[in-house]
């Protein structure tokens, strides 16, 4: 029941957060919302015993993504139109249909902790009983982590690396041609 609570408090707040930077013109405000909401995100995999997820949530979408995002509005302020000429439709209703294809295409993955799903009736107890003598590893998260799926986390990691990189080039290009300008004039 308190789990129940729990969830239903955060998925508010999450709703309340989305709406929030829906409505809000400010870009500094939406910044620190998608911080927010990526704070909530996080309380939420914590609350569905996803400990990793929630760190990794915290640590990039409400850390790094958000300095990232202040970053560069500091650079781009300058450049920042006054109002916003128009406004369209087209992005709520594409966001509208996405949401609803994605909740259709939930109603066939099985209840949250189910133990007649495929993954508890197969994936769990091979990774239980065989981790040890295939890895070497005692941990058996571990051992799924860093054997098992390990090329699935050195791609993650790649691609969050070169994300970084590109941001980074971003950054130093347009601080180095600010730079230029400062000298020639």
């Amino acid at each position: 029941m308190i789990d129940t609570l729990i969830d239903i408090t955060l998925l508010a707040f999450l709703t309340i957060t989305a709406i929030a930077i829906i409505r809000i013109n400010n870009l500094f405000v939406i910044i620190m919302l998608f911080g927010i909401f990526s704070l909530h995100s996080a309380g939420l995999f914590v609350v569905m015993d996803a400990a990793d997820v929630a760190f990794t949530e915290a640590a990039v979408g409400a850390g790094i993504a958000t300095v990232l995002m202040l970053g560069t509005l500091a650079l781009t302020r300058e450049h920042e139109e006054k109002k916003v000429a128009h406004r369209t439709r087209l992005p709520l209703l594409v966001v509208l249909i996405t949401t609803i294809a994605l909740v259709y295409g939930t109603y066939d993955i099985p209840s949250f902790g189910d133990p007649a799903a495929p993954a508890q009736q197969h994936v769990k107890p091979r990774y239980i009983d065989h981790s040890i003598e295939e890895t070497g590893v005692a941990n058996t998260v571990t051992a799924v982590l860093a054997s098992y799926r390990g090329y699935d986390t050195l791609g993650e990691v790649t691609v969050i690396f070169t994300a970084g990189i590109g941001v980074m080039l971003l950054i130093g290009g347009r601080l180095l041609r600010r730079n230029r300008r400062e000298d020639d004039e």
